[in-house]
């Protein structure tokens, strides 16, 4: 496969392409999955990631990392990011950056001059650099599974990360090109360089509103300063700040200006959240009218330390964590309760390099001996928060958690 790579011009066949699952692990407590005994561990699917992410499935990655090793690290390192494909290709995993097949990128649609882009054009064009939270949509469904059963592998709090991407903004390369939407584009469709894993199932591809593309969207070239890992959708993604990960497309290969939203499976029928609250363990249809996609993140705070059921010393005792949200509006207050919510204590909040990125906060608290649970929870200045009571956001999916975090310690 190297070899082909080094050949100017070559595009993997579409065929190249892994399919199947493996077997889930099971959920104790609301903690993370065990990895199942016959899944191999994720340093074997893909060379230079952590043994200790968690495997729950193998064909296409879905691969978590642990919350200590999440909070390890203000940048997330590339061996500890998760994983979530939807589809992948059989170079995915094993090919060097710098052995990527020499690539385009097409622009198509209502625009007055389609075109074709070479990668290496795109790379000749002033570049940014932004720090972003990465989450996965899923990321909390094993949350969501306690309120109601759900589909899914079950992500606790590890499908996320904080990284850094740099890239070309879309809006340089469609100035740059002459690439001109016309008055009736809404969207921009984005297609990945991946294919179904049967011919039967939809290829994916998600919509984006044009004024957020134009905005924010750029073509992200490295991550955390090298060339972005192809497992990782290099060698090129479609990077939206504060759009939860499904939008960041993956190996991107076209970009469609359209007056509508794509009506393709992967936008309708996944991947989005209901104008109304689902009755808990309903099945649901989702449609244009009765939804909207996974664009913006919810605002969400995470408590890095101490560790769920940790046993500590009684006494003042330092809680720690992470807040974020679709960074349209600043991260304004962080609070902790420790009697159920009914009285609150404001955390320090550290101003982030991004308003993209995780705004760390901290906040000590002094514990009698006996079992505590903190909640937590943030607000940003349009006023949006985290829920007491999730049974309003489940969904039969198990998408979008943003409840407040909570962590039972013992102090003795």
């Amino acid at each position: 496969m190297a070899e082909h790579a080094r050949t100017a011009g070559w595009q993997p066949s579409r065929r190249e392409f892994l399919a199947g699952s493996v077997a889930l692990a099971g959920l104790a407590a609301g903690q993370p999955f065990a990895q199942a005994a016959e899944t191999p561990t994720a340093d074997k699917l893909i060379p230079g990631k952590s043994t200790r992410l968690i495997v729950y499935k193998s064909e296409p990655f879905e691969i978590e990392t642990p919350l200590d090793l999440v909070a390890a690290n203000r940048l997330t390192p590339a061996d500890a990011i998760f994983v979530r494909n939807n589809a992948q290709p059989t170079w995915s995993a094993t090919l060097a950056p710098a052995e990527q097949p020499q690539w385009t990128i097409e622009f198509a649609g209502l625009v007055e001059f389609p075109r074709v882009v070479s990668l290496n054009e795109i790379r000749a064009l002033p570049q940014v650099e932004h720090e972003i939270v990465l989450q996965c949509s899923g990321n909390g469904r094993a949350m969501h599974s306690q309120l109601a059963p759900v589909k899914g592998s079950p992500w606790a709090h590890g499908a996320m990360a904080n990284v850094r991407f740099r890239g070309v903004p879309l809006r340089t390369v469609l100035d740059k090109f002459e690439v001109r939407p016309n008055s009736a584009t809404r969207f921009v469709t984005a297609e990945g360089f991946d294919a179904p894993g049967k011919p039967s199932d939809a290829d994916f591809e998600h919509s984006l509103p044009l004024q957020d593309v134009l905005d924010r969207s750029f073509l992200a070239l490295e991550l955390n300063g090298k060339p972005l890992p192809a497992v990782h959708g290099g060698p090129v993604r479609l990077v939206t700040p504060g759009f939860y990960g499904t939008m960041h497309v993956k190996w991107v290969s076209r970009l469609r200006f359209e007056a509508q939203e794509t009506v393709n499976y992967h936008q309708i029928k996944r991947y989005r959240n209901a104008y109304k609250p689902i009755e808990l363990g309903a099945a649901f249809e989702y449609t244009q009218e009765n939804s909207e996609p996974h664009w913006n993140m919810r605002v969400k705070s995470v408590i890095f330390g101490p560790g769920r059921g940790a046993e500590l010393k009684a006494g003042r005792v330092m809680v720690n964590g992470v807040a974020w949200n679709d960074g349209q509006a600043r991260i304004d207050v962080v609070e902790l309760s420790r009697d159920g919510g009914q009285s609150w204590q404001r955390a320090e909040l550290e101003k982030p390099s991004s308003r993209y990125a995780w705004h760390h906060w901290q906040l000590p608290m002094n514990l009698a001996p006996g079992k505590h649970t903190i909640l937590c929870r943030a607000i940003d200045a349009w006023g949006r928060s985290q829920p007491l009571d999730s049974t309003a956001d489940w969904n039969p999916a198990g998408y979008c958690w943003r409840g407040v975090d909570a962590v039972t310690v013992t102090a003795t």
